[in-house]
């Protein structure tokens, strides 16, 4: 029995008159395949509610999620990288610096802020891995050094996100530099008598994880994160064998002693206001 008939063939709505879904109205989790509304995946904080997948987010996210009412100031804004070595491969370093600034809105791979977490005044560095994957060059090195000295002014904790890929190819020598730059400005933070607590997310490798990643007083990591010196694939090809199950990843250096703990982005600040008031006190 047919309840319903149609009456004309094909479609008649007129092209004009077609509704588009809007772009980025859904997320869908790259692990689990769960389907969730935009609006829905930002306010758990870009982490999937099934299987609790932690998406990659910039510096603007976390300095939403850590500071008092979403509120802070920003260091030296408008420091941006030279070109001294005149470095060129397929395209000149310095046309690769405007067109990635212009795409990302970004003027480096790192911004710095001052504000207060749980009442405390705190200073963040945060990498952004959309600005060439996060990579380590001169005003890295240089805005987080210049972060240090606000810190120490302020005698306020001092915080490092890590998300890099590793030393910028571009910069050379200059650009590995800045381990060491860091490092010897940590000890300065240190000599002050306040904390640095290192902040380990997907994926922190290369020359920044050899070097201030894992010089925290505390040193913190989201799940699942890749962190390591070398990926997994080239250690494998280097040693010829099976690397175990979830190698290199956040779990399997916390278990191998090179993490404190590890804080799943809904508890982050509340933890981490409870590091600092431990050192604090």
């Amino acid at each position: 029995m047919v309840w319903f008939k149609r009456k004309l063939e094909g479609i008649q709505t007129s092209t004009k008159d077609k509704k588009e879904t809007p772009e980025g109205l859904w997320y869908k989790c790259p692990k689990c395949q769960t389907v969730v509304t935009t609006e829905d995946h930002i306010s758990n904080f870009f982490v999937c509610e099934r299987c609790s997948f932690h998406e990659r987010i910039g510096s603007e996210e976390y300095f939403q999620l850590f500071f008092d009412d979403a509120k802070y100031k920003e260091i030296d804004k408008k420091l941006k990288s030279g070109d001294p070595l005149e470095f060129e491969d397929t395209k000149k370093y310095v046309d690769r610096i405007k067109q990635t600034q212009k795409k990302s809105g970004l003027t480096d791979a790192i911004r710095t802020a001052y504000g207060k977490i749980d009442g405390q005044d705190f200073v963040i560095a945060a990498m952004d891995f959309s600005f060439i994957g996060g990579s380590l060059g001169s005003v890295m090195g240089e805005k987080i050094a210049r972060a240090i000295d606000k810190a120490i002014k302020l005698k306020a904790p001092f915080m490092i996100v890590s998300k890099s890929g590793g030393a910028r190819m571009m910069e050379a020598g200059l650009s590995l530099m800045q381990m060491a730059k860091v490092s010897a400005k940590l000890n300065q933070l240190s000599e002050a008598k306040l904390p640095y607590i290192s902040f380990l997310t997907d994926p922190t490798t290369g020359g920044v994880t050899a070097s201030f990643a894992m010089l925290g007083d505390i040193n913190i990591a989201e799940p699942d994160a890749l962190i390591a010196f070398a990926g997994p694939r080239v250690v494998k090809e280097t040693i010829g064998r099976d690397l175990p199950p979830g190698f290199q990843r956040s779990e399997f250096v916390l278990e191998h002693g090179f993490l404190d703990y590890i804080v799943e982005r809904h508890d982050l600040k509340k933890e981490v206001s409870k590091s600092v008031r431990f050192f604090m006190n």
